[in-house]
């Protein structure tokens, strides 16, 4: 394959046994392909010298850049620094000036001599290069091995990722120069379609799209990010997403929201803030989690009034005003009293656009004819009311925060005139 390619090496027996998730490797996966090295393959391994040994051999054999990350500390179960030196035929060599620095850094600390076991973090494998650690005491390394390089890292998350921006980045660029081709991608936010609808919309015109051009779905609880990415090699490559948005933007469209933070609240928001309206929330399944996802938005005091978890009929009626007849007639979770809460807020604090929801969260409380999942959800914005009814798939986490989602963009539609 052309081009640098990279492999990553997570050092740790928490990483295996569930104690910590590896967010390095992601973390670095994402940089790598933005600088213009992908990664190749990612592996995990435990603090053993043999297994580190084994993993660094073999991403050596597909990658020009390997980062091996944790196994740089103090203690006895840090392996990496030896392990990898063993694994190149290196010597550990005491570097005078690492140690030096320690033993300053430990005596602002209070420290009047370095520990014992801290020493072990100034050795470094002969020829290799320091890579410095503002944010902690186990030094990075840089090691060139004739037209591949191995790198290690710091295993917390802070010192790496600062010692990447500060220090690794630069080098890469410095070292590989124009055989790197970096990623360009662009992120489309959708809402209200399937994964699989949408891929199966998007593969009616596969053939259509640029050469080089990937397409990636992102799915959470929320909706479906499309990601559209090509490697930078060329002048011309920069207009391939261009062309790639415009084969896709007819699909795309009607679901698609734009929101730096992929938050479908940002663009309400934003459509609130430029009316000039304010919102209110009554929640009864959902139990105030439109609410929150409001106030996560800094400025939100800018457009909300506030919100009511009606969770118990009585204060449907008392706080929120409804009939007690609609809970005879019809039952809690019903158009009825979704279109109440959400008129009965807006009343209530004053708002231009009032948002209802009640309905099953489960995973008991189903019947034949009101299953675990169904949720009633209306919006009103300035006396005009629209309703929906789904059923929604998955435990109790995921209905709630799919039918909040689903509320969100019935509030979006209205208010961008599109429902």
């Amino acid at each position: 394959m052309p081009g640098i390619h990279s492999a990553i090496v997570a050092v740790g027996n928490e990483l295996l046994c569930g104690k910590t998730t590896d967010t390095n490797g992601s973390w670095l996966s994402e940089r790598l392909a933005f600088l213009g090295a992908p990664v190749l393959r990612r592996w995990v391994v435990g603090d053993h010298s043999s297994e580190i040994q084994d993993v660094v051999s073999v991403a050596m054999d597909i990658a020009e850049l390997v980062v091996i990350t944790g196994g740089l500390g103090p203690t006895q179960d840090d392996l990496t620094r030896q392990a990898v030196a063993d694994c190149l035929g290196l010597k550990l060599i005491s570097d005078p000036e690492l140690l030096q620095d320690l033993r300053d850094r430990f005596r602002v600390r209070g420290f009047a001599k370095l520990p014992r076991s801290n020493p072990v973090q100034a050795e470094v494998p002969e020829g290799a290069e320091v890579i410095p650690n503002l944010r902690g005491s186990a030094p990075g390394l840089w090691i060139d091995v004739g037209n591949q390089v191995v790198v290690l890292l710091p295993g917390v998350p802070q010192e790496m990722r600062g010692m990447f921006d500060e220090a690794l980045e630069p080098r890469v660029r410095e070292y590989f120069g124009s055989r790197l081709a970096p990623l360009a991608q662009r992120t489309f936010h959708t809402t209200g379609i399937l994964e699989s609808v949408l891929d199966e919309r998007v593969g009616t015109v596969r053939d259509k799209l640029p050469e080089g051009v990937e397409v990636a779905f992102l799915p959470d609880l929320q909706g479906v990010s499309l990601r559209i990415s090509t490697s930078l090699t060329t002048e011309r490559d920069r207009t391939r997403l261009d062309d790639a948005e415009a084969v896709l933007e007819p699909i795309i469209d009607p679901y698609r929201f734009e929101a730096v933070s992929g938050d479908l609240v940002e663009s309400i928001a934003r459509e609130l803030m430029d009316a000039g309206l304010s919102i209110a929330v009554a929640e009864s399944c959902t139990g105030g989690l439109m609410a929150k996802r409001i106030t996560d938005l800094p400025g939100s005091s800018a457009y909300f009034r506030g919100g009511v978890v009606a969770y118990a009929d009585p204060i449907k009626i008392d706080v929120l005003g409804l009939d007690e007849r609609i809970f005879i007639d019809n039952g809690a979770v019903s158009k009825r009293v979704a279109v109440g809460m959400a008129q009965g807020v807006a009343e209530l604090m004053g708002a231009d656009v009032g948002v209802g929801i009640t309905g099953v969260a489960g995973p008991e409380g189903g019947t034949s004819t009101k299953p675990v999942g169904l949720v009633w959800y209306a919006a009103s914005v300035r006396g005009r009311s629209v309703f929906e009814k789904k059923v929604f798939f998955g435990d109790r986490e995921a209905v709630r925060e799919r039918a909040g989602q689903a509320a969100f963009r019935l509030v979006f539609r209205m208010l961008t005139d599109s429902v």
